[in-house]
């Protein structure tokens, strides 16, 4: 029988300094980890690159720096949990082989418009053809699996996308259905796959050449628990959860919202097109203001909604985050998008507020909500 594979679908940064780096220390602690093999589903020359780096037997390095309760916090470490990287369009037989006989799990992480379907995909390929995005990938590797009476694969997307695995399930049997896939094929998608819904969180500052990266001590995996869920290996940042809600909330109206509030006031007092996210809050009147803003504003909503400690520790945090003294967070990067990221971030926020019943002021954030752009 072949030896179980991890395949992860996207070469990103922020892939090889979370879920890779995850398995590489769930390795050291003694954990039986099946390999991962990282696959690059688009053509792009740079990160082609990086595949060189996948295979190397010494591995890649991640660097971790950051503060830990105020103290700063540096470390490497040396992740040999990557066997290879695969060319989807290059060794496409390879990676049926992987799918069909060895993947008991598939990690992706493929942007913002990755379960997006090109019009040529929306008809099943030749016996010879590599379809041209991931979903019309996914779906031919799982149907092939499937011909062959393999069980289901476990999916663990990572996604920025609100319930990542309904979304990735949904893509892909509706795919399947418009291809004109068989219907036992259809059930099998839903009943003998796991489509897990996941929160990734931890900032990615850059990437090493030619494999590798730079993050932030700070990481989390929240996955949501359902019947037949699987993990290959565990991990302290590794959660468990029936309420994925809460950490999704934690995450948006607290660190995304904090940064799009400090991308508004940059915007409006005309800062350097190059102050961070860092220098901003060195500023001792804005430090102020953000830590009345998330004491008298944020933790009061989050409170309406029963969640008063965690969001109390994860403000904590946060701002720790923020103050990250290797970190070059820029907030021209933040402001990109910026009246979408106010609507959804922090007028989502008063919404769900409002929606508790409760009543909180939260002048400061109704006013930034009520701004035009």
């Amino acid at each position: 029988m072949t030896a179980p594979v991890i395949l992860q679908f996207g070469t990103s940064r922020f892939l090889q300094a979370h879920v890779d780096l995850f398995a590489e220390e769930a390795r050291a602690a003694g954990q039986e980890v099946p390999p991962i093999v990282i696959v690059q589903t688009t053509r792009d020359p740079e990160r082609a690159r990086r595949l060189a780096g996948f295979t190397d037997p010494a591995g890649f390095s991640v660097i971790l720096r950051g503060l830990r309760d105020g103290v700063r916090d540096e470390r490497t470490v040396q992740v040999r949990s990557v066997r290879e990287g695969l060319s989807a369009a290059a060794d496409w037989d390879r990676l049926v082989a992987l799918a069909v006989e060895a993947a008991s799990h598939i990690v992706s992480n493929t942007g913002d418009t990755g379960y997006a379907v090109p019009d040529g995909d929306r008809v099943a390929p030749r016996a010879d053809q590599v379809p041209a995005s991931f979903c019309g990938m996914l779906t031919e590797l799982l149907h092939r699996r499937w011909q062959a009476g393999r069980p289901g694969v476990t999916m663990l997307p990572c996604e920025l996308v609100v319930r990542n695995g309904d979304m990735l399930r949904a893509a892909i049997t509706g795919l399947a259905r418009e291809q004109g896939r068989e219907a036992a094929f259809v059930l099998w998608l839903d009943e003998a796959c796991v489509w897990a819904n996941t929160l990734v969180d931890r900032i990615v500052s850059e990437p090493l050449s030619p494999a590798g990266a730079v993050a932030e001590p700070y990481a989390l995996w929240a996955i949501e628990r359902q019947p037949k869920l699987t993990l290959p290996f565990t991990h302290p940042a590794i959660v468990l959860t029936d309420d994925l809600d809460r950490y999704e909330r934690l995450k948006l109206h607290i660190l995304n919202l904090g940064h799009s509030w400090l991308a508004a006031r940059w915007h409006e007092e005309g800062g350097a097109a190059d102050q961070t996210v860092r220098a901003a809050l060195a500023d001792p009147a804005t430090r102020a203001t953000l830590d009345r803003v998330m004491a008298e504003e944020v933790l009061p909503g989050f409170a309406a909604h029963g969640m008063t400690d965690e969001a109390k520790a994860y403000i904590a945090t946060t701002l720790e985050r923020f103050a990250n003294p290797f970190l070059d967070h820029r907030l021209a990067d933040i402001f990109g998008g910026h009246t979408a990221k106010v609507d959804k971030r922090i007028g989502g926020f008063i919404r769900w507020v409002e929606g508790s019943g409760a009543t909180v002021a939260m002048p400061e954030l109704r006013a930034l909500a009520a701004r035009p752009s």
